[in-house]
């Protein structure tokens, strides 16, 4: 039976844990092939272990998404296994956590680096791929403070408007070549990062990733006239259209 991404072809960062190796799983169970791209080598072998268990495709690429030739390495590689690119996750991100005024400048210098720029470089690089097809995708993992602050995660908060803000200029650039640009803003999701930064929840009311996984299948399986730009999640106990 043909899957929703048969014979797609997608790029996800950060794929080897939390959010990133759900959404990889999720794309590989719906059809598609999937270049798992981090940097520990020994992560993204577990994921397209996973992957390759449960009947689907999957190669690892090693990636820095701080470096570009590893960025420029990882689209050129994935043309090279499969002949064509529709969808794009950046997803690789980092967290410097505590007050501006004890943020030293490497801290904000590798959080701009990991969370905004290694996405810009992924991009640029993935365009004249994706406008080969009718219809492809990409899809920035920002989070809730792209649209609000918390106080000891400005830069973090600075990383993630960046690529807020990215996204909805990409996105008129690109929109007439049939490449739709989504984000989707979480609260906190389970994963380590989110424990580090917000100690106080309990992590029994955090979102899980496969939640997110599923908001990623659903926008890249959507062909029809309708575009949703931009999804916020919030945890089912925190305070709605807050």
């Amino acid at each position: 039976m043909e899957t929703p991404l048969f014979e797609k072809v997608a790029i996800v960062t950060g794929a080897g844990r939390g959010i990133g190796r759900a959404i990889a799983i999720a794309l590989a169970g719906q059809g598609a092939r999937v270049s798992l791209a981090a940097r520990t080598e020994e992560e993204l072998e577990d994921t397209a272990s996973s992957i390759l268990s449960d009947g689907g495709h999957a190669r690892i690429e090693p990636t820095d998404v701080t470096v570009e030739s590893s960025v420029c390495r990882l689209v050129e590689h994935t043309l090279e296994r499969w002949g064509r690119l529709d969808i794009v996750v950046n997803n690789a991100g980092i967290g410097v956590f505590g007050s501006l005024e004890k943020t030293t400048t490497d801290d904000w210098n590798r959080i701009l680096e990991v969370n905004s720029r290694g996405a810009f470089w992924l991009c640029r690089e993935a365009i004249p791929h994706l406008r080969k097809q009718r219809i492809s995708y990409i899809v920035n993992i920002a989070s809730v403070v792209a649209v609000k602050g918390y106080q000891n995660q400005s830069a973090y908060a600075a990383s993630k408007h960046a690529l807020l803000g990215m996204s909805k200029s990409l996105s008129k650039e690109v929109q007439q070549e049939g490449i739709r640009v989504h984000v989707i803003n979480p609260g906190g999701v389970d994963t380590d990062m989110a424990r580090q930064a917000r100690p106080d929840i309990d992590p029994s009311n955090l979102i899980l990733p496969q939640e997110i996984a599923d908001i990623v299948v659903f926008l890249v399986t959507r062909t029809g006239n309708s575009v949703i730009d931009e999804v916020n999640v919030h945890r089912a106990n925190a305070t709605p259209w807050a």
